[in-house]
Order: structure tokens, then sequence, then C-alpha cells
């Protein structure tokens, strides 16, 4: 293998650049060349390629985004579609690659891998709904966010005895809700896993101010509502039942953005490191995954085949603490 390409595919995540560092300083150490792919699986069948060096890779490791850009690319899931990709990595000498996103972006490498271009691919999606590893790139900086956010709502929260719904990212996971709503202290957490009864939410939330509570935190992920906005349907609800003043915060897209935290900068460059050594080594049809403070190596089918299910002990935790 003397050529590798790089590629950063679905939603962006914290660190995927910190990844794309680590590639490819490690890839010049063992004395690759390394090549971006833009716009993931899109720049594979446009042929959008460009060499990277050291000197593209310097000062990148704090910025939040990927300098590869993302685009989603439905089509390649068509097998004609991708014998163009493929025969554009061949004429620029791309011996393998290495896939840095969630699902879809390990659907992609593993249909390229099937037909014959060696992938190896690296979890970066912030919802952590990747099975094989405890944690995937993107999760720590986001879950920071979300906590600093409630934290800064839990103040004015406070100071005018409401309750605010604050809804977060998590269409088909509750991941986020459910550890930023933990970790931030939240009275209710409501996600796409559990079912909930806003009845009995409403009675909580008023049972919690005759015991003295002066506000009320709710983390709902925006799955829980697939009719529009979860936050403004649970708010909507919540009002009518408990006739107190309800607030709304979306975080949206925040979420995804800012600096990589220090754990998601030093696990991008692990396994960016990582991910390099494995194809030069000949491995491949493999996605990296964390055990622990251990990398190891999770075939392409064992991650596809299975569900990454929520701890649901942690729920429990939540509520118990929220009393």
């Amino acid at each position: 293998m003397k050529k590798i390409g790089v590629l950063t595919s679905g939603g962006d995540s914290p660190g995927m650049n910190a990844a794309i560092r680590a590639i490819v300083r490690k890839g010049k150490a063992l004395g690759l060349d390394v090549m971006g792919i833009n716009s993931g699986y899109k720049g594979c069948l446009a042929g959008d390629f460009r060499d990277l060096d050291l000197t593209d890779v310097s000062g990148i490791i704090e910025e939040g985004g990927t300098i590869l850009r993302s685009k989603r690319a439905p089509e390649f899931k068509e097998k004609e579609e991708r014998a163009k990709a493929i025969r554009n990595l061949s004429q620029n000498e791309i011996d393998g690659i290495v896939a840095i996103g969630g699902d879809g972006t390990l659907r992609g490498a593993n249909a390229l891998n099937r037909e014959g271009v060696p992938t190896v691919c690296i979890p970066a999606t912030i919802d952590n709904d990747i099975y094989g590893t405890d944690m995937t790139i993107g999760v720590d900086t986001c879950l920071n966010t979300v906590v600093e956010s409630v934290d800064r709502i839990r103040t004015t929260a406070s100071a005018l005895e409401r309750t605010f719904i604050v809804e977060v990212m998590g269409r088909n996971s509750g991941y986020i809700a459910l550890m930023g709503g933990l970790s931030g202290g939240a009275e209710v957490i409501l996600i796409p896993e559990v079912e909930y009864n806003l009845e009995e939410v409403a009675k909580n939330i008023y049972n919690g101010y005759k015991r003295g509570k002066q506000h009320m935190i709710v983390v709902v992920a925006e799955g829980i509502y697939k009719e529009g906005s979860a936050a403004h349907y649970v708010g909507k609800n919540l009002k009518e039942q408990i006739g107190f003043e309800v607030r709304v915060t979306v975080l949206g897209h925040m979420q995804r953005g800012g600096n990589p935290s220090a754990y998601d900068r030093g696990i991008a460059s692990r396994l960016g490191a990582e991910a390099v050594t494995c194809l030069s080594e000949g491995k491949k049809g493999v996605m990296l995954g964390l055990h622990g403070h251990n990398i190891e190596t999770v075939d392409y089918s064992e991650v596809l085949s299975n569900k990454k299910e929520l701890d649901m002990e942690l729920y429990d935790l939540a509520e118990t603490l929220a009393q």
C-alpha cells in the first residue's frame, strides 16, 4: 500500500479534524501518501481529491467541523454509481480508505470493501449509537455543550420560577438527552426508547413545585415527537395541564459546533493513527472501537447487524436523582 484516502461523511462531529490530522501524520511517518476526499462519498463520485501534506493539517486539531467537508450521497447506494467512484479511486492510485462517520458512512465503507477497495472506519457521531464501541468521536464535546446550556438555562429558570423545556438532538437515540439530562441535573428526561405520559410528567412537575422547587428542567430528545418540534409539543401540553409559565429552548446544531474537547481530540488522534496502521498491515473491513481504554477492531458485519442499546440503568438512576 502506497497511497491512502481519507473522507468524512454524514453529520459532522467535533474531533473529525483531529482524526484527519493523525491519519496524515501517521501515514507520512509510515512512508505513505495521503489524499483527502472532499465532501465524503460525493467526492468519490466526482473525483474531488487533493493531496494532504503535513502543513495541510497543521493547526486543525482544535477546530470543529471537518476541513474535508461532508455531504450525504444517497446515490452511493447504487452499485453503478459506486463503480464510478472505484474508477476514480483507481485512477488516482488510492489503495485504501479511512472513512470517518456514523452508520451511513460505515455502510458505504462496507460496500467499497466488498467491491475490492480496502477500508477501515472510524466511528464519529454525536449520538453515540454505533454498535461495537463505547464512545464515538464528538460525543464528549456535544455533552459538554448540552450541560453548559442546561446550567445557563437553570440560572434564569430559578430566577423566574419557571419550567424550561430543552430539546436536544437524537431522532432515534436518546443518548444525548439521557446523559445531558443526568449530568445537568434535569428533573425530567424524555427519550425515544421509553414511552412517556405527559399527564404523569405534569403531575410530577406540579408535585415538585408543591415540595418547594423553584424551577424545573425537562430535557427531551427530538425523536420523541415525529410531527414537529418535540420541545414545543411538550411545552404546549404541560402549560395547558399545570397552568404555569413554560419556556422552550431548542439547542439545534450548536450541539455539533465548537472546538472539540480534550477527550475527543485524544480519542480521534488515537483512532486516526490506528486506522492507518491497520491499512498498512493489510487489515480491512473493520471499524475501530473503543472498549474501555483499548482500541479493538470490529468486523463491519458485526457492527451493522447489531443495534447499540441504551443503558437503562442510567435512565433509572436519572429518575432517582431527579426527585
